[in-house]
């Protein structure tokens, strides 16, 4: 009972921190990367200069190493040693390590997190001991977002073995200071704006999926005729009436208990390295192993085989609850039940456990779904221990306890093609693009159609009969599916299936050709003077679009929610749209490219297109991350607040509206 109390109450802390570490808000203006460099002389000509970033939890930085299209912008080092007075001896310098899987990009790259220090080798010339003037140029990410491009300088003193605190030696002209003042558009009512805030992480989402995967398991044969038999076990075997409440009761909070514990494992690995558990869930070869298990337990499923644990496993159980008695005896009869009922609910724990290692929670996540799964194994032990005479209203055991499992097993092939797309995108294979996933994914709906319409058959299914109204009712349900699916086979704007985002592969992975030169087909203008002089002839509102080429979550944006068709019509009709790269690393014209004013007196050079997007947007709305959307005349009057990433079409279609309105008015 200690060992149980302790364990509890272990886990109750681990749940904890792990709540407060989610709960935390960010601020508008992000800055999570600290750079500090060093200088270390090895002898009378040799220094190793030392770059060091401390990046805050959650935040990545790239390596220096290039990575395919679509990717990160890698990390990058300049050093003024054309002047002569020192030269570089060999590359600069990054700690090993290996591609993780980013689930930002979705492709294997080399990233750093927490704090990472870079090494560059020079040699002095004899009497010489220069100031090196250095910058870096970078981008970082985090799970959800990715800021723009940006670039430190440094001035490191050989002498002072440190970065003086001038960081820049870049002259401030008097064309550099009006450009920079033309930077700023005056944003009527800026003052005013705010971001939306952030939903914190759905855990609630999970519990509820979870649970419904425990009512699920309950309706399988190897726990639906558990309960009458167990239920009574404590109803009428206890010496006392209300003795066997108490067991009944406990031995479904032990049921709830044990789930919940299963997920310890993950929060120990995820303290111990944080990314273990996104490797765990992207890493090819798992992706490919959990593919053949899931396919393993559809067709056991079907009732080819069963899938059992150690049966002196249970046995052993058995035999301790029969010693011990009392509380700890109902504790182990309810591990005895979890060990016997694995062949069913087993499968399920495994879609439960991929998707919620594939989610941004990670163990915490996991920990709200076995909790929603073990809550619903739990009560009808304690409801029907609390109202017995409920008993007599369940249906008996029969051959509808095999299709429910034959259900699960279609459901779990569906499942089992999702970890292999994992590993096709990763890989770049080719073999399961969308549409062909689509295509999979209607081929299995119709088996399922064809065998709840009793066309087909599996070894457990007893004599034909006349279908039951649940049998027709889960088929037309089924149908129904199917039909939503099909329109994703085309190349058409009704492709999308927002209902399934997250799990087909993104649009952009295609059999078909693909428009390149605005989201969707939409005009979209690249730069903001041409967008607003279009918006004044046109008289139309602007919606400017702060993107970048590598931002997921923009084009996650464009292809859920954009695509919306109601969506889709109100920006393609009334909104000039202005979308700005902020990471476009296209030189600017020379004549454009000038030395920005920070206001607390730094200095940034302005050299990319993607320089002068980020800086505009930081700027004028006080933001630097992407996507961020921001509704205004032609006079620079903001008709809405501004808002991020917003994965619901209806609202975000309503902060477009609204903005028209205004507009109007």
């Amino acid at each position: 009972m200690r060992f149980l109390l302790l364990s509890f109450l272990f886990l109750t802390s681990v749940l904890t921190a792990n709540a407060q570490l989610f709960d935390q808000q960010d601020s508008e203006i992000l800055n999570p990367v600290k750079w500090t460099a060093e200088v270390e002389q090895r002898n009378d000509s040799i220094y190793d200069l030392v770059f060091t970033a401390k990046m805050e939890s959650g935040w990545h930085l790239y390596s220096q190493e290039e990575v395919a299209a679509g990717g990160p912008l890698p990390t990058e080092f300049n050093f003024n040693a054309e002047e002569g007075n020192y030269e570089l001896i060999g590359e600069t310098r990054e700690p090993d390590g290996v591609a993780l899987f980013d689930p930002v990009f979705e492709m294997n790259i080399k990233y750093f997190e927490d704090e990472v220090e870079f090494g560059q080798t020079i040699k002095v010339k004899p009497e010489a001991l220069p100031t090196v003037e250095a910058s870096v140029f970078f981008m970082v990410c985090d799970e959800e977002q990715c800021l723009a491009p940006e670039t430190v300088p440094f001035t490191l003193s050989l002498a002072a073995g440190r970065a003086l605190e001038t960081v820049s030696k870049v002259e401030i002209s008097e064309e550099d200071q009006a450009k920079t003042a033309a930077l700023n558009i005056n944003v009527k009512g800026a003052a005013g704006v705010e971001l939306e805030e952030e939903e914190e992480a759905d855990y609630m989402s999970l519990f509820f999926l979870g649970f419904i995967g425990g009512l699920i398991a309950l309706l399988t044969p190897c726990v639906f005729p558990m309960i009458p038999l167990t239920v009574s076990f404590f109803t009428k075997g206890a010496r006392t009436k209300k003795r066997g409440l108490v067991n009944a009761i406990m031995y479904g909070v032990f049921i709830f208990f044990i789930y919940l514990l299963l997920s310890l494992p993950f929060h120990l690995l995820d303290s111990v390295n944080p990314e273990i558990l996104n490797n765990i869930s992207t890493n090819v070869t798992l992706n490919i192993i959990f593919f053949v298990i899931f396919i393993f337990f559809a067709f056991s499923f079907f009732g080819y085989y069963e899938i059992t644990l150690p049966s002196s496993w249970s046995n052993k159980m058995d035999d301790k609850a029969s010693s011990f008695g009392g509380i700890l005896g109902v504790f182990f009869m309810a591990l005895t039940l979890a060990i016997v009922s694995f062949s069913c609910t087993g499968p399920i724990l495994g879609s439960l456990l991929g998707s919620s290692l594939t989610t941004d929670g990670g163990a915490m996540q996991l920990s709200f779904g076995m909790g929603g799964f073990g809550l619903a194994l739990a009560l009808p032990f304690a409801l029907f221990a609390l109202f017995p005479n409920w008993l007599n209203s369940l249906p008996k055991s029969g051959g509808w306890l095999n299709s429910v499992k034959v259900v699960l097993g279609f459901i779990e092939l569906a499942l089992a093609f999702k970890f292999l797309s994992n590993a096709d995108l990763v890989q770049h294979w080719g073999i399961l693009k969308r549409e062909i996933f689509i295509g999979i994914w209607v081929i299995v709906g119709i088996g399922l159609l064809l065998y709840l319409f009793g066309i087909i058959r599996f070894p457990h299914d007893g004599p034909k009969t006349k279908l039951s109204k649940g049998r027709l009712f889960l088929g037309f349900i089924t149908l129904a599916f199917v039909a939503y699916l099909i329109p994703g086979l085309s190349n058409t704007h009704h492709a999308n299936l927002k209902l399934l985002s997250g799990f087909p592969p993104p649009l952009f992975y295609s059999i078909y050709e693909k428009e390149t030169e605005g989201p969707l087909g939409l005009k979209a203008y690249k730069d903001f003077e041409q967008g607003v002089a279009a918006a004044k002839v046109q008289n139309k509102p602007i919606l400017l679009d702060f993107t970048g080429w590598a931002c997921v979550n923009c084009r996650k944006m464009e292809e859920q929610v954009w695509s919306d068709p109601a969506v889709f019509d109100v920006m393609q009709d009334e909104f000039i749209l202005i979308s700005l790269y902020v990471d476009d690393r296209e030189q600017l014209p020379e004549a454009e490219q000038f030395n920005y004013v920070r206001p607390n007196g730094t200095v940034k050079e302005i050299r990319t297109v993607g320089d002068k997007w980020a800086t505009f947007q930081t700027l004028n709305f006080r933001n630097n991350s992407q996507p961020f959307y921001v509704l205004m005349d032609s006079e620079m009057n903001l008709l809405n607040k501004t808002v991020g990433y917003t994965p619901d079409a209806d609202k975000f279609l309503d902060w477009l509206s609204e903005g028209v309105k205004q507009f109007n008015r």
